[in-house]
């Protein structure tokens, strides 16, 4: 369950290599949030995702789909089949949609706690606050809306992007978040589903191709499945009732696609692969199959015809250095990494290239503001600091990538221009825009 960019992270005090088990554990932690009470000593803390900022209230609901027609590339003896999740704008009521089911949240409970210091039980994984109803009504649009694929980082689980996705339902976008099934425990209707892929594989080079390979397909498929909820069939394998509404919702014309870390990489990737998405925003991937970005992915050698935009953080590009010295850190840019280098230098269309100096890798995920919740009943410092960084203001940084990444597809996929994307803004002072 850790991204394969953290295997070469240290904490901020450079004492501790966040690999192995204990990366695995710390990293499926970290979900987003506002700022909670502590929960009583003893009791249970329920944190809280970033409220959305745009004006709809927020429906999500599961899909589980079945590739009858692919043996999964990790499970020869099963069929590819995917779990879902669909973010939308609403009409508001209903009931609170859950942050996870009840056996991911167990699974999390036994796993994760312990690691980060905390006893069993103090963690409400479950009922983490998504400000999500769930399955009420679709808000209908003339012509439907927009529709952005969400791919999370490699070995982690789909739910990292929730405060994300909700976000940009809450503006008008339908969002659908995917799990790459074997790649982190996954939950379906019928059990909880095993990781099998090796984070720790020593030949990280060809277990990548493997992963990037695997999450193309996948993307491919949930468009096409999603074509096929468009017509009004309905493609869920359990045949469980959708949200009404929901198939005329979809407005199959304008697809984006975003990601953090390998999810961006397959978000490049599969636009790349597949004309029908038109945009894609990669946070912090390597577009490359090592740390260095010197074994480029096919997209980074080829190049886009289509806009990307590129958000990076300071990450560590050396070879580890001696206990108690500190890492050396660079911000990524296409500057300064080989692979987006070349990405860059080879694509034709609308590009950008934001980065934010003293970030770590998960600031651009759900992780950041529920590690500053659970900092608060006694997650070290250190290892919020190690995840998500140094920045002055933490809450400021998560509200100005929600900010550009939404008014990246307002501009790309409803074609309306937006003066944030044309250069440094004094309201989004972390952003660096690189020239």
């Amino acid at each position: 369950m850790v991204d394969a960019n953290d295997r070469q992270e240290l904490d901020m005090t450079g004492r501790k290599i966040l690999g192995g088990a204990a990366a695995v554990m710390a990293a499926a932690l970290l979900f987003t949030g506002l700022p909670a009470a502590a929960a009583p000593e003893g009791a249970a803390m329920r944190p809280s995702v970033a409220r959305p900022t745009g004006p709809h209230a927020v429906g999500k609901t599961d899909l589980r789909l079945l590739d009858p027609d692919r043996a999964d590339p990790w499970v020869g003896s099963e069929k590819r089949q995917l779990m879902t999740t669909v973010w939308y704008p609403a009409g508001g009521g209903g009931e609170p949609a859950p942050y996870t089911g009840p056996e991911l949240a167990n699974h999390l409970d036994r796993t994760v706690t312990p690691e980060l210091g905390l006893d069993q039980g103090r963690v409400d994984w479950a009922n983490i606050e998504t400000h999500a109803a769930a399955a009420p009504p679709v808000t209908g649009r003339a012509g439907g809306y927009p529709v952005v694929l969400y791919s999370p980082g490699a070995f982690e689980s789909r739910v990292y992007g929730s405060g994300a996705a909700a976000d940009l339902a809450s503006h008008g976008y339908v969002v659908v978040t995917v799990d790459h099934t074997y790649e982190t425990e996954v939950e379906f209707p019928d059990g909880l589903r095993p990781r099998v892929a090796d984070a720790g594989d020593p030949d990280q080079a060809a277990l990548l191709r493997k992963v990037f390979d695997v999450r193309v397909r996948d993307t491919h498929f949930v468009l096409d499945e999603l074509t096929e909820l468009g017509a009004g069939r309905k493609p869920d394998a359990d045949g469980r009732a959708l949200p009404p509404g929901l198939g005329a919702a979809l407005d199959l014309d304008s697809v984006g696609m975003v990601g953090h870390s390998a999810g961006g990489d397959t978000a490049a990737q599969a636009m790349s692969e597949d004309r029908r998405i038109d945009s894609a925003v990669d946070m912090d991937g390597f577009l490359a199959y090592d740390s260095m970005g010197e074994q480029p992915m096919p997209v980074a050698e080829h190049g886009l015809d289509r806009p990307f935009l590129l958000m990076g953080s300071e990450s560590s590009v050396s070879e580890l250095p001696p206990p108690g010295q500190q890492p050396d850190w660079i911000l990524r840019t296409h500057h300064s990494n080989p692979a987006w280098a070349s990405l860059w230098n080879r694509s034709t269309a609308g590009k950008l290239d934001l980065a934010i100096p003293r970030a770590r890798h998960h600031v651009f995920t759900d992780h950041l503001a529920i590690l500053l919740q659970l900092e608060e009943i006694g997650v070290p410092g250190e290892t919020v600091a190690g995840l998500i960084g140094s920045t002055a203001d933490p809450g400021r940084v998560s509200g100005s990538v929600r900010a550009y990444v939404e008014a990246f597809f307002e501009q790309h996929l409803r074609h309306r221009p937006q003066p944030l994307l044309d250069g440094p803004s004094p309201h989004h002072p972390d952003i660096r825009f690189v020239r």
